[in-house]
């Protein structure tokens, strides 16, 4: 039902808005916000979207539900004061390099800065650097830029499931950090980037691959390939002006020519090989009925998932390269002999909507002889900035096709870049075209039948590791059964890949999707299994799929990445089981934000293992007044300040010693 309500004197009508400020913005009218992400859980942290009512009372307008006769305001002089100061103490906290920061530009706190026309800061600028993290090959972590609007923390735990960064400490000690402030690459991180896309500052960044590939354009002994993935030519043409979903394929092409790259072919290639080499494997698995379901392989953010979180399931993924790591294979294996070259002198670069490809690419079952199949990975975003740094001016790139052969692809290949584009095709090379519908007990997870060989064949898809996790959580319980489940770490697939154009929305995912569809209707091949290319392929080079060349070439196989932290992995000595250790907890307030309730849990798990089965008392209290050491925990008679799970193992077997 439509209501109504005075937003600046004027009449303006609501009906299901969930708070002020999709109905402000819904009226033409907007205001700046940090931590207001529609996807999200409402935090209210920025205070840059305050509103007052006309009985001077100030409110969040992303906290502040809509009521029928309200009437509020959004710029009066006090509230624009009020924003001023607010950006004006976020800027002194804030590490003000903005020239040489890969952000600038596209930098949300400057671009507020200019518009509330912030000249000068009256804040003294915060003393002293955080180190950069920079350890993680897909991810670059500046606390120093960050702004602790919480954007990251409640993407990686709300959308993905994963749950590596939080806040810790209080006050002007608050920070954004991993779990026990250990570097990204420490911590379970799956490195899809979902935190960076989000990040409005440069405090979470791209790691970047520009210069090395632009080493090897510089480089006369060098032949430079590039290959471009299916997400990534409805996208790049947003960084130039263009609507997102504009197919720009030709232009992409043209540009990396311009650059320097001496070979551009299409990721697609590789899509209808995995398709093909999925499929069969798919096939076998049926026929056996072994390691069902068989879940895609394709994404290495989830495959990385799995390996951490459920390695009882790393069997079910498909043996696949990604198509990433087939045209890798591919190239160096095969056509570096046709180009006349040995796969020494060939550099392949990757176009990627994808994060996570980049520390794919650094995986040692990819390489040989101590060569990656994969030399580099270029995000759409870094793609965008080496077209500019070229001069290349994108609007005027005359547009050009890819290379042969490996430029040839059908409709399969094109669709991998959005969700269910891949259970599709692999579904389409036995001669099928499955109708996709919302599951009825979980929206976000699409289900078809397919009848194959009097046997009903079930297909699920689902992006979004959140979405993926309850998935596998439903299969564990028995609630559900598939045979084939298609899963991509991003919302919406590699379409919303943390290294696709900013913003990075719902709608426009949805554009860029609609882009790839539509894009794929016009192909003349739909199924993989009709490229004569591939045919070739396989008769001169592969034989027939899934042979023993193929799986050289072209499979992989995955491992048990489940851990606690290393240091704590291994203890000498056994423990006396004559007394039970006691050990406590505290979750008092201070403790609380310190990360004790994580360090519960942590310790909760681990002391359920066999070495400490039995033995050792846990429980939670509060509270030690002892808050300038927050976390703390009792063992038995003694206090550890700080607490680490760490400092708690070692003071049980200390105790246990002793007696």
């Amino acid at each position: 039902m439509e209501k109504t309500m005075k937003i600046n004197g004027k009449q303006v009508s609501f009906t299901d808005e969930a708070n002020l400020l999709e109905v402000i913005r819904k009226a033409g009218i907007e205001l700046p916000t940090f931590c207001y992400h529609s996807e999200l859980s409402v935090y209210g942290a920025c205070r840059m979207c305050l509103v007052e009512d006309d009985n001077g009372r100030i409110m969040a307008a992303c906290s502040t539900p809509p009521r029928p006769g309200m009437s509020i305001r959004t710029h009066t002089e006090r509230l624009i004061r009020q924003r001023r100061v607010t950006l004006e103490l976020l800027l002194a906290n804030h590490d003000r390099e903005c020239t040489t920061c890969v952000k600038s530009g596209n930098c949300r706190l400057q671009e507020l800065a200019n518009i509330l026309g912030i000249g000068e800061i009256r804040f003294g600028q915060k003393n002293g650097r955080l180190p950069i993290d920079d350890s993680s090959p897909a991810i670059v972590r500046d606390p120093n830029k960050c702004i602790l609007c919480g954007d990251c923390v409640r993407m990686c735990e709300e959308v993905q499931g994963v749950g590596v960064l939080g806040f810790a400490y209080r006050g002007s000690n608050a920070k954004v950090v991993p779990p026990f402030n250990k570097n990204i690459s420490e911590v379970n991180c799956v490195d899809c980037g979902q935190c960076a896309a989000v990040c409005p500052t440069g405090a979470l960044t791209i790691a970047s691959h520009m210069e090395k590939v632009w080493s090897a354009l510089y480089d006369p002994q060098k032949t430079v390939v590039a290959q471009i993935a299916p997400a990534v030519r409805v996208s790049l043409g947003e960084e130039f002006g263009l609507k997102p979903g504009t197919p720009a394929t030709g232009k992409v092409v043209g540009a990396l020519k311009k650059i320097g790259f001496d070979k551009v072919f299409d990721t697609c290639f590789a899509a209808d090989v995995t398709a093909i080499e999925e499929s069969c494997e798919f096939l076998e698995r049926i026929s056996k009925n072994q390691r069902l379901p068989q879940f895609t392989s394709c994404c290495p953010a989830w495959v990385k998932y799995v390996e951490l979180h459920y390695p009882q399931y790393k069997d079910n993924i498909s043996t696949c390269r990604s198509p990433q790591q087939m045209f890798g294979s591919l190239m160096k294996g095969i056509y570096a002999k046709a180009m006349g070259t040995d796969s020494e002198n060939i550099f392949v670069v990757s176009i990627m909507p994808c994060t996570a490809k980049k520390s794919e690419a650094k995986r040692e079952e990819f390489f040989k002889n101590g060569i990656p199949d994969v030399d580099a990975v270029l995000t759409t975003q870094e793609l965008a900035r080496m077209i500019r740094e070229a001069g290349v001016v994108f609007d005027e790139v005359e547009e050009m096709p890819f290379d042969m052969p490996l430029g040839f692809a059908t409709g399969g290949g094109v669709i991998f870049g959005g969700s269910k584009g891949v259970a599709t095709a692999v579904m389409r090379v036995i001669g099928k075209e499955p109708d996709f519908k919302a599951d009825k007990d979980n929206p976000n997870i699409k289900t078809a039948e397919i009848d194959y060989n009097a046997r009903k064949i079930k297909v699920a898809t689902v992006s979004g590791l959140g979405n993926a996790k309850k998935l596998l959580e439903d299969l564990r319980a028995g609630n559900k059964y598939y045979d084939l489940i298609e899963v991509m770490a991003c919302s919406g697939g590699c379409i919303g890949g943390g290294g696709q154009p900013q913003p990075n929305s719902n709608n426009i995912r949805k554009s860029r999707k609609q882009g790839l569809f539509g894009h794929e209707k016009l192909m003349q091949l739909k199924s993989p299994i009709e490229n004569p290319v591939i045919k070739d392929l396989y008769k001169d080079n592969l034989g027939e799929p899934g042979s023993a060349k193929a799986h050289a070439m072209l499979h992989t196989a995955y491992t048990n990445r489940k851990r606690i932290n290393e240091s704590i992995c291994f203890f000498e000595g056994q423990l006396n089981t004559a007394k039970k250790r006691v050990v406590k907890v505290c979750v008092g307030t201070c403790c609380y934000l310190s990360g004790a309730y994580d360090l519960f849990s942590t310790l909760k798990d681990k002391l359920s293992q066999e070495d400490f089965k039995d033995k050792v008392e846990l429980a939670a209290t509060f509270c030690f007044e002892n808050c300038t050491q927050s976390p703390c925990v009792m063992v038995d008679d003694v206090l550890i300040g700080e607490a680490t799970v760490e400092k708690v193992i070692n003071e049980i077997l200390k105790q246990t010693a002793v007696q």
